[in-house]
């Protein structure tokens, strides 16, 4: 941390935030900005003129000298195009300019970027529209301003336009439903997210003496170290000094850029740490998670490490997710998810509750392909990652609630339980009301609802915009039933239509351990979906029920929708493509080679024993030539195998059938291929591999 700066001056210095708005605006004009962000109305040109100016000045003090739209395009990652603030004068010298035109409107090529047949090859236009409601920033001398991008027809090519329709989807709703309930002083509702991020850290030498893991993020190849996680001492443990630094360090940038990162730790797998920050509002929230993926890697590099994303980067320890918790609140501060000292007489917070559920349950299926993703498919259903079966744990005491109103019976509270500890010593400590469940999807945490699903590296935009307006067709619901009865009636209508639909949706519900067979069994009785696999879940994206709810509420056309399905399996394919092509090259040139060598080693040594002492015991020797000759004969038939069935995936024209090849054959014949690799390897001296073995991956960070 710079010495003169304590950490409340540091926080957002690089950021132009309400607060320097407030400072360098005229009060006109800082009204203005304020009021499009709040109600969604048009900044007129003076306008986003005088910001323009403010935000040039204010950027330029702190050394930027170029400015560019900052957007999320359809790849997952962000993308950006800087231009100079200078501007040349006809004497030779140069000024600074940036005007509300070009603050508002970019027109980056659309034409290179996915867009799932929205547009041709050769219709190059696109646009950026600056988006108010999330702060510009400074970052490597250019000054960063959140867009939007779409087509020239006004299609969104990218994560946060259906982002922003989904969050007004549930504002809309909400206001409606709590107007409904007597809170007549809302007039706003908006969604807050807190992503956890898991991540790995690995020496930056070693990882670039592996192509897997610079070409697809994950090993393909690797024995099981001699120790992976099972002494459980890596979670929670004492942070190792370079590690730490790269944590302070971590924690100071993205501080500078408004990011609240709070909470940083060792995390279950040897290798892997997990940062935390407080919750933001939705869109600001997936902003900066964004953000912070990028930052991770550039100090990662800083310090010598490669940060690793990717959801399943080493097999046989865990792998890493990225935990959503949501929860929505009003303008007037109330947390429509937190049960309160008695949540059996909380209107609104039951009412939001059983929405979320039937939400949860009418569309499991779409939050399943909201999260699928060729790494995230190796996680999900794993002994550390929910199932894919999505699934509600809401604990003990909102259990009996709900049984409560299901049997319309008085709820009796238990009150606070305290946990002694038998040491007289320690304090006195209020228990929860409930246990946590590692193993549920979507689980209840107190006062917001913690989404386990997603992936490391995915963007949360797409989580939550399937959240937001599943809960907001919920809520539309409960308004039709109730928008035409009489006021005085409404709270026993309301009591009979949430009694009705927990009845209806109560299937979801599930408190036991998630990671069983049973419970496959149990949730196929029920009736819920184990969608296992990105090509099996994606047909859901573009079902007749999902095109009737976004269309609905505005969050997708159904062109948009039909373009994030191609998009999804293309890159499905392609990813597994590479990983495909990778083993191979990896197999063929590499690890042959060392295998070849230490077996020519082995067969000299042999040889020259015999010269020496005709009648010596050559039989390890022998025995190991015939396991690496047998190794080499089958991974060579298999890797045959594993080419002809990848040119063949190569031909097929039908996306989904595409990604269904890949995901059936190639990766089974990948994972063949691999058994044999790893069985060969743990044959041969480390000295005679091409690339560092787990044990050094996992356990070299100091």
């Amino acid at each position: 941390m710079d010495k003169e700066k304590t950490v409340q001056e540091l926080f957002g210095a690089l950021v132009f935030s309400d607060r320097v708005m407030r400072e360098r605006l005229p009060k006109d004009v800082y009204k203005a900005v304020h009021k499009t962000i709040e109600n969604g109305t048009h900044l007129e040109l003076d306008v986003a003129n005088s910001v323009a100016a403010a935000m040039k000045e204010w950027a330029i003090e702190h050394g930027a000298t170029h400015f560019t739209h900052w957007f999320q395009p359809m790849t997952g990652l962000t993308a950006e195009k800087h231009d100079g603030f200078i501007s040349p004068e006809p004497d030779g010298s140069v000024i600074m300019e940036f005007s509300g035109k070009e603050l508002v409107k970019g027109e980056p090529d659309a034409s290179s970027f996915p867009s799932g047949g929205l547009r041709a090859t050769f219709e190059a236009r696109g646009y950026t529209a600056w988006d108010p409601s999330s702060p510009a920033f400074i970052k490597d001398r250019s000054l960063y301003i959140p867009t939007a991008f779409c087509s020239y027809g006004g299609e969104a090519l990218d994560k946060k336009t259906p982002l922003l329709r989904s969050m007004e989807a549930l504002n809309r709703e909400a206001v409606k439903v709590l107007h409904l309930l007597g809170l007549e002083d809302v007039n706003r509702v908006i969604a807050s997210v807190g992503s956890e991020q898991e991540y790995f850290l690995v020496s930056k030498d070693l990882y670039k003496r592996r192509k897997d893991l610079l070409f697809t993020g994950r090993t393909l190849l690797g024995a099981p170290a001699p120790k992976g996680q099972e002494m459980e001492d890596h979670y929670f443990g004492v942070l190792k000094p370079r590690v730490s630094a790269f944590m302070h360090d971590l924690d100071e940038e993205l501080w500078k850029l408004g990011i609240p990162a709070k909470t940083k730790h060792n995390e279950v797998a040897p290798a892997q740490h997990e940062l935390a920050p407080v919750y933001e509002n939705v869109n600001i929230a997936v902003d900066h998670n964004q953000l912070t993926m990028e930052v991770m890697k550039k100090v990662a590099d800083k310090h010598n490490y490669a940060c690793l994303l990717h959801e399943k980067p080493f097999e046989g320890i865990n792998g890493s997710g990225k935990h959503n918790n949501w929860s929505v609140s009003t303008n007037t501060g109330i947390n429509l998810l937190k049960p309160g000292k008695h949540p059996a007489e909380n209107i609104p917070f039951l009412t939001f509750l059983i929405a979320v559920i039937a939400a949860v349950d009418d569309c499991a299926d779409l939050l399943r392909v909201s999260v699928a993703s060729a790494g995230n498919d190796h996680r999900l259903g794993a002994n550390e990652a929910p199932p894919a079966i999505v699934s509600i744990f809401v604990g003990d005491e909102l259990e009996r609630v709900l049984a409560s109103i299901e049997e319309g019976t008085a709820f009796q509270e238990s009150g606070k339980i305290m946990m002694y500890s038998g040491a007289e010593v320690l304090p006195h400590i209020a228990k929860d009301n409930t246990d946590r469940n590692r193993t549920s999807p979507f689980a209840f945490t107190g006062n917001k609802f913690e989404f386990r699903m997603p992936g490391s590296s995915l963007s949360v935009a797409n989580p939550n915009i399937v959240l937001n307006t599943a809960v907001a067709d919920a809520l539309s619901k409960i308004y039709d039933t109730l928008k035409d009865v009489p006021k005085e009636e409404i709270p026993d209508k309301l009591q009979a239509l949430l009694r009705d639909m927990l009845i209806a949706h109560k299937r979801v519900l599930f408190k036991g351990n998630g990671y069983t067979d049973e419970w496959v069994e149990e949730s196929a009785r029920r009736g819920l979906d184990n969608l296992k696999s990105l090509p099996e879940a994606m047909p859901r994206w573009i079902s007749k029920k999902s095109i009737d709810l976004f269309t609905k509420h505005g969050v997708f056309s159904e062109t948009e929708l039909i373009s994030r399905y191609e998009i999804v399996l293309e890159n499905y394919a392609k990813a597994i493509h590479i990983e495909s092509l990778t083993l191979q090259e990896m197999v063929r040139k590499e690890f042959t080679a060392g295998l070849l060598s230490y077996m020519k080693v082995l067969t000299e040594e042999a040889a020259a024993k015999k010269a020496l002492l005709p009648g010596i015991d050559v039989s390890l020797e022998e025995q190991r030539l015939v396991q690496l000759s047998e190794a080499a004969g089958k991974m060579m038939a298999m890797l045959d195998a594993l080419e002809m069935d990848t040119a063949a995936a190569e031909t097929e024209t039908d996306d989904l059938k595409k990604a269904t090849m890949y995901q059936e054959i190639i990766l089974a014949d990948m994972e063949s291929l691999r058994a044999v690799v790893d069985g060969a390897e743990q044959l041969i001296p480390d000295e005679y591999l091409p690339y560092p073995v787990y044990s050094r991956l996992l356990f070299s960070l100091r």
